[in-house]
């Protein structure tokens, strides 16, 4: 397992995208490792938990004023923002903060017992939408 040291960053540091959190992650969700079937199945089942929870929590307010946020923020190819039309795409960044709102809105994670510091709901979203970015994820529909 290869683990990496977290900490904030000011702006004014400089620190190489490559060692970004967030360029490790699409590492990770670019990877064409293989992936056991139990874990595959696990996978979707934390999916179907997010998006699930999420399209609960539609229209509520903070969820709403995420999207609308998501929405200034056009990008090409661009990721999805759950509840919206396929056709509308938005910056990876902000495909993230308007679907992971709408997942945390309603998902509380009070039966995740697992030893890790964060739910998988922290971070799907993210992974999500770099993986609609560079056209590697699979259609959910």
């Amino acid at each position: 397992m290869i683990e990496y040291p977290v900490r904030v960053h000011r702006s004014d540091e400089g620190l190489a995208r490559e060692d970004q959190l967030a360029w490790r992650l699409a590492a990770l969700a670019a990877d064409p490792a293989p992936v056991e079937p139990d874990v595959a199945a696990m996978v979707a089942n934390r999916m179907i938990d997010d998006v699930a929870v999420a399209v609960a929590s539609l229209s509520r307010a903070p969820v709403r004023a995420a999207v609308d946020q998501a929405r200034c923020h056009p990008a090409a190819p661009g990721a999805t923002v759950f509840g919206e039309e396929r056709s509308l795409r938005v910056s990876p960044e902000w495909a993230t903060w308007a679907n992971g709102v709408a997942v945390r809105e309603l998902d509380f994670h009070d039966t995740y017992l697992a030893a890790e510091y964060a739910h998988p709901g922290d971070n799907i979203p993210a992974i999500l939408a770099v993986a609609q970015h560079l056209g590697v994820a699979r259609r959910l529909s």
